[in-house]
C-alpha cells in the first residue's frame, strides 16, 4: 500500500463558496504530495480558486494538470493559507493527490515551474505522510508587514510596502505590540467574511516584533492562527499608535470590546502589498517522508560545460 492521501479537501470553483470545504476520502493507491511555494501577489486575486479571475490555486492546477495529465477535481489542490488579493508569500504550503507514485520529483519541479509565470515559484516538492493534511496540520503561521517610513518612496519598494509619510514613534508601537501577545478573543480585528462559516476567534499569538531596518519597519506577526484580515487590522491600529494619534494601551481596550466597529473607529485595515506569508509551521511528525516515496526536490542545479577555445 502507499501512502494514501485521505481527508484531503476539494477546491471549490464557485468563487461565492470559496471559504467552505468539503471533504472526501481517497483510496488506499492514492499519494499525496507537498509543494513550497513563492509568489508576488501583486496580479493576483489571492489564492482560492475563483473561475473568472486570476488566482494562485488556479495557476498551480492548471500547470499540475498539464503535468499531470490529471483533471482538476482529481488533484484535490489544497493551500494552508488562502492569501488576499495582492498578498505575497515566502513559504505558502500546498498539496495535491495523483493515482500514481514517483521514482524522482526534480522532472516534475523543473516542469512546473517552466509553465508557472516568473512571479511564481514552487520552491520545493515532497512527498506526504496520509496524516499530513496542508491546512488541517498546521500549528502555526508567520507574517511579516513592511512599512516604508520615509517621505519620499523608493520605487523598488512601491509593490511591496505600505508607504507612511509620517515619522513613527516605534518605541510607542513596541509598547502597544506587546498586547497583542497572548490568548485574546481578536473579534475587534477580524473582518467579515462572505459567508457564515463559523471559525474560533480565540487565537494565541506568540510575538509581535517590529525590525527597523533603515526606511523599512518589519512588523513580525507569529501566532497559532489567524482571522481574515487580522494581522492588516493589528498593523492599521499600530501604524495610529505609531503616529501618536492614539496610545498604546488603546491595544486591550479594543480586543476587550470584541467589536470590529470599535477598530473602525480609529483605523483602517492596512493596504495588502505589504503582507508576506512567510512561514507555515507543521508538526515535525506530520512533514516525514514516506518510505515508498521519492527525496524531496529542492530544484535541479544545471552544469555548464567548459567552451573551448581556439586561439588565434
Amino acid at each position: 500500500m502507499g501512502y494514501a492521501a485521505l481527508g484531503v479537501g476539494l477546491p471549490l470553483a464557485a468563487a461565492h463558496l470559496d471559504d467552505l470545504y468539503n471533504q472526501q476520502t481517497h483510496p488506499a493507491n492514492t499519494y499525496k504530495w507537498r509543494l513550497v511555494l513563492s509568489y508576488d501577489g501583486t496580479r493576483f486575486s489571492g489564492w482560492q480558486y475563483q473561475p473568472s479571475t486570476p488566482t494562485l490555486q488556479c495557476l498551480l492546477e492548471q500547470a499540475l494538470t498539464r503535468v499531470t495529465k490529471l483533471e482538476r477535481k482529481d488533484l484535490c489542490v489544497v493551500g494552508a493559507s488562502r492569501t488576499d488579493a495582492g498578498v505575497h508569500a515566502l513559504g505558502q504550503v500546498a498539496q495535491f493527490v495523483t493515482p500514481f507514485n514517483y521514482k524522482d520529483l526534480q522532472d516534475m519541479h523543473a516542469a512546473l515551474n517552466g509553465l508557472l509565470p516568473p512571479d511564481v515559484r514552487v520552491r520545493e516538492i515532497s512527498p506526504a505522510l496520509p496524516d499530513f493534511h496542508a491546512r488541517f496540520s498546521v500549528t502555526g503561521k508567520i507574517y511579516h508587514y513592511k512599512i516604508y517610513n520615509d517621505t519620499v518612496l523608493d520605487p523598488f519598494h512601491r509593490l511591496y510596502a505600505y508607504h507612511n509619510l509620517s515619522k513613527l514613534n516605534v518605541s510607542v508601537m513596541k509598547e502597544a505590540a506587546k498586547y497583542f501577545v497572548g490568548q485574546h478573543d481578536f473579534s475587534s480585528f477580524a473582518n467579515k467574511q462572505r459567508n457564515d462559516r463559523v471559525v474560533n476567534p480565540v487565537k494565541n499569538i506568540s510575538r509581535v516584533d517590529i525590525i527597523e531596518k533603515g526606511p523599512i519597519l518589519q512588523v513580525e506577526v507569529e501566532g497559532s492562527g489567524f482571522l481574515y484580515r487580522q494581522v492588516r487590522n493589528m498593523v492599521a491600529l499600530l501604524i495610529q499608535i505609531g503616529r501618536e494619534a492614539l496610545p498604546p494601551d488603546i491595544v486591550p481596550k479594543i480586543l476587550e470590546t470584541c467589536d470590529r466597529k470599535e477598530l473602525a473607529k480609529v483605523a483602517l485595515v492596512a493596504p495588502p502589498h505589504g503582507l508576506f506569508l512567510v512561514e507555515v509551521k507543521y508538526n515535525e511528525e506530520h512533514l516525514g517522508l514516506p518510505e515508498d516515496g521519492p527525496s524531496t526536490s529542492f530544484g535541479r542545479h544545471h552544469s555548464i560545460s567548459k567552451c573551448k577555445l581556439q586561439y588565434y
